[in-house]
């Protein structure tokens, strides 16, 4: 059983790593400027990577036919909140209650400030799902159709059952009720409409918002990095070493393992800058 120590090595070193996945330089086109108007996609396949990964950090972590969830990671409460069934809930255990750190004022404001935003509602008008000769204005919470998007993007036809649920409550709930037949054959039409206009739009902000928690969990774990780093006596000139101070609390080999990555994370600043998208490019949807 993992301890609170372990349990936040692992959470903030995943959720920095899943972050380092998705904005990137191989991922998106290279900027130099802190405000820059938008990111933009290397190729149209970066963009289907980005939406299947952030769908997985999107999703909740659950446990696997009676067993335990992975890793000592905690459930969500049955009341759970829309972005609690995301990775974000673990992070939000961390700024609760840290371990390896004191002030998690900026990881808990950049945790909140993607939690609300994912959890808020928009009206896209007009959408056209001419398969089915259907044509609705769709009100949907942004996590819900990101999920949905990055399922789509990545499952067949045959595994998307639990998303033509979603899009049948989406289109009954507009006015437009349809069969289960008739949600399959949506399906292609609404991921259309709603990953190449809508979240190629929300992409740049999407950035931002990862982008904030990356540096949140760096800025964080800065100081627990200074205590921790030392060069060994034995090493020398020809074979230069470094090493951490280990806390006492992680013992459990997962753990340590995920604690020396965080750290070597930590030996230098993210290799996004710090940006902000300006708001204009933040007010559809």
């Amino acid at each position: 059983m993992m301890n609170d120590t372990e349990r936040e090595a692992i959470v903030l070193n995943s959720a920095w790593e899943m972050i380092d996945d998705m904005v990137n330089w191989a991922v998106f086109m290279k900027i130099d400027r802190a405000d820059p108007s938008n990111l933009m996609f290397q190729t149209s396949g970066h963009a289907r990577l980005f939406i299947i990964l952030l769908g997985d950090f999107l999703s909740e972590i659950r446990a696997f036919k009676g067993e335990p969830i992975p890793l000592g990671l905690k459930p969500a409460p049955s009341n759970a909140r829309p972005s609690d069934l995301t990775f974000l809930f673990h992070l939000r255990q961390v700024c609760a209650d840290p371990k390896l750190g004191a002030d998690t004022v900026d990881l808990s404001v950049a945790v909140e400030a993607f939690a609300s935003w994912l959890e808020g509602e928009f009206v896209a008008e007009d959408v056209n799902l001419h398969s089915i000769d259907v044509v609705a204005d769709l009100r949907v919470a942004r996590c819900r159709y990101i999920k949905m998007c990055g399922d789509m993007a990545k499952h067949n036809l045959a595994r998307l059952a639990t998303n033509v649920g979603h899009l049948r409550k989406l289109l009954a709930e507009a006015g437009h009720p349809v069969s289960e037949q008739q949600g399959y054959l949506a399906v292609e039409t609404f991921f259309e409409w709603f990953y190449q206009d809508i979240f190629i739009y929300h992409s740049s902000q999407v950035g931002e918002f990862l982008n904030n928690i990356r540096w949140a969990i760096y800025d964080y774990l800065q100081p627990e990095f200074r205590r921790s780093f030392h060069v060994p006596a034995r090493s020398t000139a020809e074979f230069p070493m470094y090493s951490y101070h280990v806390p006492s609390g992680i013992a459990e080999p997962v753990a340590v393992a995920m604690y020396w990555d965080a750290m070597n994370r930590s030996r230098s600043q993210p290799y996004v800058q710090r940006f902000v998208i300006p708001d204009y490019m933040k007010q559809r949807y």
